[in-house]
C-alpha cells in the first residue's frame, strides 16, 4: 500500500520526501537507476518527516522489534525503534555480524546476496517491522522475512521509504502487508 492511497494524498510531506531523493543514474551498474536517499537523511527536516510518518502507523500496531536491512535500512529503522518503543534489530550482508548467526539468500536485480541475523535477536512470538529504504523485486524483504520467522517472530508488516509504482498491484510480500511512502523519482 502506498501511503498517498492510506490517509496521506496530499500530504506536503510524501512531495518534500520525494524531491529529496536523488537520482543516481548507471549506479552500481548500467541501466540502473538509484534511488539515493543520502540526500533525504541530509534534510533534517525530511528526514524528520519520514520518520515521523512510520511511527504514527506504527504506534499503536504493538511491535516488538524493527529489523533494519543493511545499509539503507539502517539509517531508518532505529529512530523508527526509537519512536514505537520497539527494539532495533540489523539484518546484515554475510560476515559482518560476530557469533553465531543465520543466514537467508536471495536475488536482487543485479545480483544475488545474503542477509545474515544473529541467532536470538528476537524470540518467539515477537511482532517485527521490517523496514528498508527501497523495494524493487521484494527479494531482500522476502529474505527479511524468512529469516525473522524462522526465529519465531511474526512479521507484521514491511515499509520502505521508495517503491516501484508496479508494486501498487502487489500489496504484499511473502503474504504480508507492504508500506510504501514514495514512488521512485526520473531524472
Amino acid at each position: 500500500m502506498f501511503a498517498a492511497e492510506n490517509g496521506l494524498k496530499g500530504d506536503p510531506r510524501l512531495k518534500a520526501i520525494s524531491d529529496a531523493i536523488t537520482v543516481v543514474p548507471h549506479f552500481p551498474k548500467p541501466g540502473i537507476m538509484f534511488q539515493d536517499i543520502t540526500t533525504l537523511v541530509s534534510n533534517h527536516k525530511v528526514f524528520k518527516h519520514t520518520v515521523e510518518i512510520f511511527v504514527d502507523r506504527y504506534r499503536d500496531m504493538d511491535i516488538s522489534v524493527v529489523a533494519g536491512v543493511e545499509a539503507r535500512g539502517f539509517m531508518f529503522a532505529p529512530s523508527i525503534a526509537l519512536g514505537i518503543g520497539a527494539k532495533f534489530i540489523p539484518l546484515r550482508k554475510p560476515g559482518k555480524l560476530p557469533g553465531e548467526v543465520i543466514s537467508e539468500a536471495y536475488e536482487l536485480e543485479y545480483g544475488k546476496d545474503r542477509l545474515e541475523m544473529h541467532i536470538g535477536a528476537v524470540k518467539p512470538g515477537e511482532r517485527a517491522l521490517v523496514i528498508d529504504d527501497l523495494v524493487a523485486t521484494g527479494g531482500t524483504l522476502s529474505a527479511a522475512i524468512r529469516l525473522l520467522e524462522r526465529n519465531g517472530a511474526e512479521v507484521v508488516e514491511c515499509a520502505c521509504v521508495i517503491g516501484l509504482p508496479e508494486l501498487k498491484e502487489r500489496r504484499f510480500l511473502n503474504g504480508k502487508p507492504l508500506y510504501v511512502l514514495v514512488e521512485p523519482r526520473e531524472l
